[in-house]
């Protein structure tokens, strides 16, 4: 297991180089607290959502509004489902540990295909001609979105320092953002060169009651058409659309 401690003391001690943001809940959606959610979507007006744990992964589609399940496609007991991506009509979703990934059929959750690749899978999201992919390192990959084949990397910095644990991942007006695994912040990173552009700070989403039955922040969709964003978490009873506002102080 990796160090999120070490992030979670760099930004907080105020080494972070990279302006601060906050936010600003506009809506609270319920979400399933069994879902170990690992992947989010927003595609034509519903919530694409891959889920983890082994025995419990799933590929499903949500109702925004009420948090219903709509669809869903569990993935054999073996696997460790972890980010889905939605394009050109198909679902891509990673798996943790075994090095393999599924395509399915957005309208039908029919699985098409497997492909492999190496290393684990964490966060998928795109940007219409690339897909791009986290592994839990402060790397991220940019894949061919036919052949799913990686075409280069590149290293995420905050000033010098690298931010390892990049997992969730969505593509927002030109930015990729990623959640950081066992922390509170969203880091909005540049696709160019890697760099840190900004950090939003989510403390206090949740009441510390339901915190206490929760698991980390994990989980950003984002409704371009209408210019909402949604963030929620592993096992969160709640789903919030949220604006993002400048973080007053130091």
């Amino acid at each position: 297991m990796r160090a999120p401690l070490a992030i979670a003391l760099f930004i907080s001690s105020g080494c972070a180089q990279s302006p601060q943001y906050t936010y600003r809940v506009v809506h609270t959606y319920p979400h399933d607290p069994a879902a170990f959610t690992q992947g989010l979507e927003y595609h034509d007006g519903f919530l694409y959502e891959g889920t983890g744990r082994e025995g419990h992964s799933s590929l499903r589609k949500v109702a925004l509004e009420t948090g219903k399940v709509l669809q869903k496609v569990d993935l054999a007991a073996n696997y460790f489902g972890e980010g889905i991506t939605v394009l050109n009509g198909k679902i891509t979703q990673l798996t943790y540990k075994t090095e393999i990934g599924f395509v399915y059929d957005r309208a039908t959750f029919k699985q098409l295909r497997s492909f492999k690749y190496s290393g684990e899978g964490w966060g998928l999201t795109n940007d219409g001609s690339t897909i791009y992919m986290s592994d839990g390192t402060a790397q991220i990959r940019f894949w061919d979105p036919q052949t799913l084949q990686e075409r280069k990397r590149i290293t995420v910095r905050d000033g010098g320092r690298s931010i390892d644990n990049l997992n969730e991942l969505e593509w927002i007006k030109g930015e990729i953002y990623a959640n950081i695994w066992q922390t509170n912040r969203i880091a909005r990173i540049s696709p160019a060169d890697g760099h840190v552009i900004a950090w939003i700070d989510l403390t206090g989403l949740l009441t510390p009651e339901e915190a206490a039955e929760a698991d980390v922040l994990n989980g950003i969709a984002y409704d371009a058409a209408h210019d909402r964003l949604f963030v929620t978490g592993k096992l969160w009873p709640k789903l919030f659309e949220i604006k993002i506002t400048p973080k007053m102080g130091k």
